[in-house]
């Protein structure tokens, strides 16, 4: 895998994926050209497993669907072995530190995911560990996630990186939200970020987004303007609003501030594009059939809450491509780190 320029680095490990900006452009491009390729090889029956004998941790402080699926099946189908710890699995944080934690893993490991909360946890594992360390979410950033959005970007418009604009809305805070920007800023893309203004990206984000785009063209807008952000986007997306584990308190401020960002089939044309398409990491709450959408429900009287089934369901809809391309783009992360 490529390693980030010295002004980047943030980890001794080549190999690691902590942060978007561990990549430049041409090292992001090069795991979306691979995740592509090895996307074709598992659905033609020619995947060759170049991990054979290799042994992975995940360790999940936040419990997953499809960052652990990926992970594993990932690993599975390149020969791999893994080792799941979840958030009670093991002593880390707890009762060992994560320096010591990350000592004992890497001599027993080649390579260690993490998922959880502080960014700094996955920093100090990874200049601990001695083996590649993948950050597959933080509070802060959620640099896999991003690879598996370009790829699906990629496949479903013609020309290059360059020429995609998409648009996120919502909670600009939040580390889907922040990678976004970055994302968009590092590969020369057309990138806006639409939220009220106490929810945009800090200050530190967006600035780092515009320096990145003076090298690279891109075009960062961060408006409070929801039609400024979603005219001429190819892709619409968003991200949830809320958590079970949030009070009451907290729903009843965010979720009328965040109605106007709602991804309805009005918004979707209100980029001016017939063929927009719809983004969403998941889980969504996009109708009542969770107890979360069921208590938004009762508090709102929201069939739905950052986007509407009608879109979730539509033909403007990627949600499980996205999802699937985790899968192939963490496939190419590892085979990149660890590959034979």
């Amino acid at each position: 895998m490529p390693t980030s320029t010295p002004t980047t680095a943030t980890h001794p490990r080549p190999g690691s994926l902590l942060k978007e900006l561990d990549l430049d452009k041409a090292g992001f491009l090069a795991l979306i050209t691979a995740a592509g390729q090895l996307k074709a090889a598992k659905a033609n029956g020619s995947e060759r497993p170049r991990l054979t004998g290799r042994n992975i941790a995940l360790v999940f402080e936040k419990s997953s669907t499809r960052t652990r699926c990926a992970f594993e099946v990932a690993a599975h189908d390149q020969g791999a072995h893994v080792t799941y710890l979840g958030p009670e699995g093991s002593h880390i944080g707890r009762e060992e530190s994560i320096r010591d934690t990350a000592r004992v893993l890497g001599r027993m490991f080649d390579g260690i995911e993490f998922r959880g909360f502080a960014q700094d946890t996955v920093e100090e594992l990874a200049d601990h560990a001695g083996v590649p360390v993948w950050n597959g979410l933080t509070d802060e950033w959620h640099p896999t996630q991003m690879l598996a959005d370009v790829l699906t970007m990629t496949e479903h418009h013609a020309g290059p990186v360059e020429e995609i604009a998409y648009c996120f809305l919502g909670d600009g805070r939040n580390n889907v939200a922040r990678s976004l920007l970055i994302t968009g800023a590092l590969l020369g893309m057309d990138v806006r970020i639409a939220a009220p203004r106490d929810l945009w990206p800090p200050d530190e984000v967006i600035a780092e987004a515009d320096r990145l785009a003076v090298t690279s063209g891109a075009r960062v807008v961060v408006t409070e303007d929801v039609e400024q952000g979603v005219a001429g986007a190819d892709f619409v997306y968003t991200d949830v609003w809320v958590s079970m584990g949030e009070s009451d308190e907290q729903w009843s401020t965010r979720i009328p501030q965040l109605l106007p960002y709602r991804v309805t089939e009005k918004l979707l044309l209100a980029s001016g594009k017939p063929n927009t398409k719809f983004l969403h990491c998941l889980p969504s709450v996009h109708d009542r059939s969770t107890q979360l959408g069921r208590r938004l429900f009762d508090r709102f009287g929201l069939d739905g809450a950052e986007v509407t089934d009608d879109v979730f369901e539509s033909p403007h809809s990627l949600v499980f491509d996205q999802a699937e391309n985790r899968l192939h783009t963490i496939k190419a992360v590892l085979v990149a780190a660890l590959g034979a």
